[in-house]
């Protein structure tokens, strides 16, 4: 398929990247800047455009991969005088309905994964949950997807959403917690990597048994020793003692209704 992109951004270029490896040609690469532009383009040998009057119009698909926050300001300018593309946005906690009223067929695309550009990623692994509003868009999105990722999903805007915010909690809130652990070790010149064996630990044993079933740690067992020796250990930063607090009481309320 003839595909343009909105975006060159870290999903965007691992969109695109999978895409043309599959063999759908891109044939534009939108950004507000040409040097991000450019560099997509030049990866999946696409034009890269900053005026979104010169985007063609002969497309099969394009794909908007931007910020949540500029979606409704883009969406109408780039559909307008472009009926024939099927639209879609990659956004987890987006409404389709964005599109209703500037496109004749539109969906959603959106890849569950955390993505960085210096970071090659397996997007045959990536799970992606799909949306359509018809026959054409369905029939565009499900082959887009099949190309690139074994695993993929129908789902509507609302179960999406809720997906997207179990999403924050699997991956940028633990990934928080990484880095107030870092930082608790750093006064101490204590590299990060002596806790790399027991964060692949965590994260191996919820492969094979229910999250609920794998926490460890003083809270469960509700240890008030050990728990007040943090928490005043933790005097000096407000916010990460409010932050073990009510993580603590949540593990251990989870722990008794178990």
């Amino acid at each position: 398929m003839r595909i343009i992109f909105i975006g060159a951004g870290n999903l965007a270029t691992h969109l695109a990247q999978a895409l043309n490896n599959a063999g759908h040609e891109i044939l534009q690469v939108y950004s507000r800047t040409m040097m991000s532009a450019e560099t997509l383009a030049r990866k999946v040998g696409a034009k890269a455009v900053t005026d979104i009057d010169a985007l063609r119009d002969d497309a099969d698909a394009c794909i908007m991969a931007v910020k949540d926050s500029v979606l409704e300001e883009l969406i109408p300018k780039v559909c307008a005088k472009r009926k024939n593309i099927v639209f879609m946005h990659t956004a987890g906690s987006m409404s389709m309905s964005l599109f209703e009223e500037h496109a004749q067929s539109y969906g959603v695309f959106y890849p569950m994964q955390s993505f960085s550009k210096e970071r090659t990623v397996d997007f045959s692994e990536i799970p992606c949950f799909l949306e359509w509003n018809g026959d054409r868009a369905r029939i565009v999105i499900t082959r887009l997807a099949e190309s690139v990722s074994r695993i993929h999903y129908e789902m509507d805007s609302d179960a999406r959403k809720h997906l997207h915010l179990a999403a924050v909690f699997a991956s940028n809130f633990v990934n928080h917690c990484y880095a107030l652990s870092a930082e608790l070790l750093e006064k101490y010149n204590i590299p990060f990597d002596v806790m790399l064996p027991l964060t692949d630990e965590v994260a191996r044993k919820v492969h094979e048994i229910a999250p609920k079933d794998a926490q460890t740690g003083p809270a469960v067992r509700y240890d008030e020793n050990v728990m007040d020796k943090h928490k005043r250990m933790l005097e000096d930063n407000p916010t990460m003692e409010k932050i073990y607090e009510i993580m603590s009481e949540s593990i251990h309320n989870a722990a008794i209704k178990k």
